[in-house]
């Protein structure tokens, strides 16, 4: 297994190391090892694609599990937030669809031989997606040292943080919309010709 692709497996063992931390630790600052975990796992799905590209490392195996080790992260994430009443839960019934229509059309390419690899709209998706999540964590963490008194608050600042997050989260929810459109637009042909 070459180094890429040790990367991105190491972000799917990050995962559940991401939710103990988050709902599973009841200690003072458990949002902010949760943050750090989450954003080394972020870092790692920059880092995989940037050294398999550079030193011609891509493998079929990496691009069928760099994008899946993506969802599993960011979709437990988002579990996690709508479990802790950061986020809506239609935003994350959004995420799942759009994730599962990607999967079964990669699923039908499979099937006829071949490998869809990452597009630039999953790209942006992916990364607006990582970003509303590490910003929901920052926010939430500043909200934690609030309530432990550690730094001076503000009225509603719950309220605030939350509209904050949802503000991005439904940006991430945009692209994610559009990049599903485009890819089913930039693969009918292979779903039409399937088996």
């Amino acid at each position: 297994m070459n180094l890429p692709n040790k990367l991105t497996v190491a972000r799917v063992i990050m995962v559940p190391f991401f939710v103990l931390f988050l709902i599973n630790i009841p200690m003072p600052h458990h949002t902010v090892i949760a943050l750090f975990l989450f954003a080394l796992a972020s870092f790692t799905d920059h880092l995989d694609g940037r050294i398999a590209r550079k030193r011609n490392l891509i493998t079929n195996f990496g691009k069928f599990l760099d994008p899946l080790a993506d969802k599993i992260l960011v979709i437990s994430a988002l579990i996690c937030f709508v479990y802790l009443g950061w986020t809506n839960v239609w935003f994350l019934i959004v995420i799942v669809a759009r994730e599962f229509m990607v999967s079964a059309v990669r699923l039908i390419a499979a099937d006829n031989g071949k490998v869809i690899a990452a597009n630039v709209w999953g790209k942006v998706k992916t990364i607006t997606q990582m970003v509303a999540i590490l910003v929901i964590l920052i926010l939430q963490y500043l909200q934690e040292l609030m309530d432990l008194h550690l730094m001076p608050g503000f009225q509603n600042s719950q309220a605030v943080f939350y509209i904050i997050g949802e503000c991005f989260v439904g940006l991430c929810v945009f692209f994610t919309i559009l990049s599903g459109i485009i890819y089913l637009k930039d693969n009918w042909d292979l779903m039409k010709n399937s088996k």
